[in-house]
């Protein structure tokens, strides 16, 4: 389904995108990110939030990370003040650049055997196909940010991925 360069290629984005949007957010008061803004994690601060919740619970799975200390329910609420939250953000996309260069052909051919507290049973997934989920769900959820973001009156720049990190 993927390869090793496509999950660095998507390592790249995550990173770079993270970013842009951090900067952009940090140009905005404490208040403003704490806005519900009708997204799904409610404001620009949940959104990012619940994401590095959800980038620590697959690479739990994927990597050996610790667990997010909270469900997923509270996810939005698992970092409160944004420095610290921006400080895990580049952290933990540091470590997932150097995850995906580790990624081979085989780890990904594999399949994965975890328990989702989501499902309430244990599933059983190739990772090659839960890795595309794991960078949809960023793209996903970076996008609700972009739009928080955009409508607060802060620009990131470019989000195409043809225009943020070179292609092959």
């Amino acid at each position: 389904m993927i390869t090793p360069a496509y999950v660095r290629l998507m390592a790249q984005y995550n990173s770079e995108m993270n970013r842009r949007l951090y900067a952009a957010a940090a140009r905005l008061t404490d208040e403003r990110r704490g806005e519900d803004g009708g997204a799904f994690w409610h404001s620009i601060h949940g959104t990012l939030t619940h994401l590095l919740w959800g980038d620590s619970m697959w690479m739990s799975r994927f990597d050996g990370w610790r667990r997010p200390a909270v469900p997923m329910q509270e996810s939005h609420t698992m970092i409160a003040d944004f420095h610290a939250l921006r400080s895990a953000r580049e952290a933990a996309d540091a470590r997932i650049e150097d995850w995906a260069g580790r990624v081979s052909e085989t780890w990904l051919a594999e399949d994965l055997v975890w328990y989702s507290g989501v499902a309430k049973q244990e599933r059983r997934q190739q990772r090659s196909g839960l890795v595309v989920h794991f960078f949809n769900h960023q793209t996903h959820h970076r996008g609700q940010a972009h739009a928080l973001i955009t409508r607060a009156g802060e620009t990131t720049g470019d989000t195409d991925l043809m225009l943020v990190v070179p292609l092959p």
